[in-house]
Formats: structure tokens, sequence, C-alpha cells
């Protein structure tokens, strides 16, 4: 028994990091969990928004993150996003503001990642399921950061995903009710097709890094 524990302890010596974009939905639990898994340790990263609800969000974001610290190493971050998305509802059209709250996500993800001594970002996004998750959206999204991003889920379908989440625990607490950031305030049907130039228009109304800095000291 001591020469096995002494084994788990130096593989954690060696354990590396990556930062978890971290939603209340099903996909990003998941993410998290392959790399546990791998032994790899997972700084979760939430953003909510500052709603009469918030309480309820941050018990079911900490409930999921306890069942995904049974399976590895992990630490949870919360970063405010209401400001942000304020900002940004005053500055782009409804149907291009799903990308830019992500582009936004993403500078701050990148952000915590340098302080942390992380390697990586990883996402739970899985090609068409949702608007956002085009490629050409992807691109535009991605393009913004400096890390490294891995998506484990790229190519599965939902049922592949959800199985999975059964498997790690985390299916029930993804179902319980939630308010999404990224689902705040947009079109009912966003767009699909983005282009980088066109987005970074719309953010120089934005004051970008001011709102960058301020949600990574408050985080």
């Amino acid at each position: 028994m001591g020469a096995y524990s002494a084994e788990t302890n130096h593989k954690r010596s060696d354990m590396k990091k990556v930062i978890v974009l971290l939603s209340g939905g099903i996909d990003s639990p998941v993410a998290a969990a392959v790399f546990l898994e791998k032994r790899v340790e997972a700084v979760l990263v939430h953003f909510f928004n500052q709603t009469p609800q918030q309480a309820g969000v941050k018990g079911k974001i900490e409930r999921i993150a306890e069942q995904l610290s049974r399976i590895g190493k992990t630490k949870l971050i919360l970063v405010p996003f209401g400001e942000i998305q304020r900002e940004i509802i005053k500055a782009v059209p409804a149907d291009y503001r799903m990308i830019v709250y992500r582009r936004m996500m993403f500078r701050i993800a990148d952000k915590i990642r340098e302080k942390e001594g992380a390697e990586a970002l990883v996402t739970g996004d899985s090609i068409g399921q949702v608007a956002s998750q085009t490629l050409e959206n992807l691109r535009t999204i991605y393009s913004v950061t400096k890390s490294i991003v891995l998506h484990p889920l790229i190519g599965r379908d939902k049922r592949e995903i959800m199985d999975m989440a059964r498997k790690y625990g985390t299916y029930e607490l993804s179902n319980l009710p939630y308010e999404d950031c990224c689902s705040f305030m947009i079109a009912k049907h966003p767009a699909t097709k983005s282009r980088i130039a066109e987005i970074e228009q719309f953010e120089k109304n934005i004051e970008v890094e001011k709102l960058v800095e301020s949600a990574v000291r408050q985080a």
C-alpha cells in the first residue's frame, strides 16, 4: 500500500494543468472529466451573470465541480460576467452577441491560464451542436487567444456525450435549472458564419482590455 501511495504522489507531482471553460451544460463537464482521467489538473473557470438566480447558479456549478473533484484534482474559479454582457448588448447586434460573449470569455480564460501556469484551454465544443460551434464561428472565437485550445468532444454526437456524462456522474447535475450567459439577450437565430474583421469592428465600441482586466481581478 505504501509503495502504491508513493507512486500516486509521484504521478501527481508531475501533473499538467489546463483551464476548462465550464458552463452549466452537459458538454464542458465531460470535457473536464476526460482530462482529469488522464491525471491532468483542471482549473474550472465559470462565467456567471449577476441575476436574482445567481445563488442557485453558483450552487449548481459548485456541485458539478465537486463531482469532477472525485475524478481528479480540480480548482473552481467563478468570474462575474454581467458588466461585460451589458456593454456587449449596447454595442453588438443581437445575432452576433453570443460570438462576442465567447471571445471575451476566451480572453479572460487566457489571462487566468497565465496566472495559473496552465498549458492550454479546454472546451466542450462539438461541431455544429449550437450556432457558436460552426467552423466559421469557432475560428472567430478562438482567434482572440494565444493559448492552445483543446476540444476532446469536437467530433462526438450528443448521445455519445450524454452517455459519457452519465458515466462521470455529471448528467443529472447538468440538467438542473440554469441561466446560461451565452444565451442572454441574443437573437432567436444567431449568426452562424461570422467574419473576424466584422466582429472586430463591433468590438471597437467596447473597452475590451479594461473589461477583461476587471473580470480577472474580481474572479
